[in-house]
């Protein structure tokens, strides 16, 4: 077993944010020295400081820095190995001043950007998801020219987020909405499951330059399997409602922020099918339970069972 001193060091910077806080745990828990980077190490937010004290508490280092600060973001890049972004929807443009010092530093031997979704390259995305899969996209292409060793992990949605309404606004009671025949298969994975494949590919040659790709047979289902799985592990019934393609992007173009986003990106996986309907080949991806066998992922089932307990 190798030894903290010869596991890559890690920084993670969005580490307070919804994927971040996982990616953090995770990367503790595997044994990595781990340091986040944070803008104020003693937030007033008591939520925040709370969360910051069990990052320390699991010795993660905090250290203070910005995005928008260079100079701060180059000497924490200058101390790790690995860079992981996971900002959120508002600052992944932003990432291009993440390889600027990358860049300057020079030092660090994979950057993982924030993904953890669609693969962007291989995406039919209607507005709004298609300029945010673009910009992405954008920065994976900014990567590449500056010859920076990357991994992008993608492929399937966050199942807590999704799992417990089971993809709408509120838990279904009586009636849930399934868009088109709703026999195109989604992945769902855990966010702790997400991370831990995550850390795992941060320094696997196996993932330099390529596309982690979380595909895992027991989380890959249809929406009316999904239905299924539900009702059998809470004993309701659900009437289930089928929406068609033309309904569902009238809705998307009469949908307010953030609503319209989340239903564009469930435009492209329920009725594009962009989760499963490509082969990961060799040239441009892996996938995530066949090189990594011994991880023990959480199955939808057991999500359901957990999220309706």
């Amino acid at each position: 077993m190798a030894s903290a001193s010869d596991k890559s060091k890690i920084l993670i910077i969005g580490s307070t944010g919804y994927i971040g806080k996982f990616v953090v745990s995770a990367s503790a828990r595997l044994g990595h020295p781990t340091f986040a980077l944070v803008r104020d190490p003693a937030p007033a937010d008591p939520a925040k400081a709370k969360l910051l004290k069990s990052f320390k508490d699991s010795g993660v280092t905090l250290v203070k820095g910005d995005l928008y600060d260079h100079e701060s973001l180059v000497s924490a890049i200058k101390v790790v190995d690995v860079v992981i972004s996971t900002v959120g929807g508002f600052q992944l443009a932003d990432q291009t001043k993440i390889i600027a010092a990358i860049k300057e530093a020079g030092n660090v031997k994979r950057f993982i950007p924030s993904e953890f979704g669609n693969d962007v390259d291989r995406t039919n995305a209607v507005e709004p998801a298609k300029s945010i899969f673009g910009v992405k996209a954008s920065i994976r292409r900014a990567i590449e020219a500056e010859g920076i060793p990357y991994t992008y992990v993608v492929g399937a949605y966050f199942a807590g987020f999704f799992l417990p309404t089971l993809g709408q606004p509120a838990p279904p009671t009586d009636k849930i909405i399934i868009l088109g025949h709703g026999n195109t298969p989604a992945v769902l994975v855990d966010e702790d499951d997400y991370s831990t494949y995550t850390i795992k590919a941060a320094d696997d040659p196996r993932t330099l330059n390529k596309s982690l790709y979380l595909r895992p047979s027991a989380n890959t289902l249809t929406k009316n399997e999904m239905v299924s799985l539900y009702e059998k592990i809470t004993g309701k019934k659900l009437e289930r409602i089928y929406m068609t393609e033309e309904e569902l992007l009238k809705q998307i173009q009469e949908s307010p922020m953030p609503l319209n986003i989340i239903l564009s990106i469930h435009h492209s996986v329920f009725i594009k099918g962009d989760h499963t309907n490509f082969k990961i080949e060799p040239s441009f991806g892996v996938e995530a339970t066949e090189i990594y066998p011994e991880v023990k992922c959480n199955t939808v089932e057991e999500l359901i069972g957990r999220y309706s307990s």
